[in-house]
Order: structure tokens, then C-alpha cells, then sequence
């Protein structure tokens, strides 16, 4: 899909013609990109280089750290819950607690997702082209 503007770009109308328009020059995360293998994949596969669109490297980090971490968010819940002595967040859904316990892993994955954005893949921010792990790395004083 990333071959296709009409997924990479935004659409805009024009009134002149009243149709849709997608023109841009796609993103970096958009663009096919060699990266080379590591040796351990490259004497399993034969392969010295794979074609890759960055998103889906990002991709492979997000769904792999979402799998892994995601159930956690469930496990700081209920030892909220059972700190404070309480069975479920609020009775909005008999039997299974409130909105909260229902998206509790989310609420988790939503702040994680949204710092890896902000970090790792977002290019221009208020910060310029620093991102958070420049100020983290440098000497305080």
C-alpha cells in the first residue's frame, strides 16, 4: 500500500476541478530502503540485504513490544485496585467493571506508542530535529 500516494499523502479537494487531489513527495518512512542483515541472518537466509519501507520496521517494534508489554497494564490495574481494595473501577458494565478495566492495557500502550512517536519516528517538533533521547544522553551541570 505504501506504493500508492492516496495511503501516504493527504488527500485534499480541489473546488476548481471537484475532485479529490493527492500530491506529495511521500515521507522518508514511506520509501523502500536497503538495510544490510546482520551475519547470523545472512548465513541462515543467503540474503546480504533486505528492501524494506521504514514503517514497517516501526511496525515490527510497536507489535513486538505491544504483544510483550501490553498484558502489563492489566497487571498495574488490578495491584491498583487491589491496593485501594476495590473489585472493579466503577459499575458502568455489570459484571466487568467500569470503561477502565475494560482498557486498562490500553491506556498503557497509548502513552508507550505516543513517546516512541514523539522520539523515534516524528521529525519536526517544537524541539526541532532533537529528540527527547539527545537531552536524555547529555551531562547534567
Amino acid at each position: 500500500m505504501s506504493g500508492w500516494r492516496y495511503f501516504v499523502c493527504p488527500v485534499e479537494f480541489n473546488n476548481d476541478s471537484n475532485r479529490f487531489q493527492v500530491d506529495c513527495e511521500p515521507s522518508e518512512l514511506f520509501q523502500l530502503q536497503d538495510y544490510a542483515l546482520p551475519s547470523v541472518l545472512e548465513s541462515f537466509t543467503g540474503w546480504t540485504t533486505v528492501r524494506l519501507y521504514p514503517f514497517q520496521i516501526h511496525s515490527i517494534a510497536l507489535s513486538s513490544f505491544a504483544s510483550i508489554m501490553g498484558p502489563f497494564g492489566g497487571f498495574f490495574a488490578s495491584g491498583f485496585k487491589r491496593a485501594f481494595k476495590i473489585k472493579d473501577f466503577a459499575n458502568t458494565i455489570p459484571g466487568h467493571g467500569g470503561i477502565m478495566d475494560r482498557f486498562d492495557c490500553q491506556y498503557l500502550m497509548a502513552t508507550c506508542v505516543n513517546f516512541y512517536i514523539a522520539s523515534f519516528i516524528r521529525k519536526h517538533t517544537a524541539m526541532g530535529n532533537q529528540s527527547l533521547w539527545y537531552f536524555m544522553s547529555q551531562p547534567l551541570g
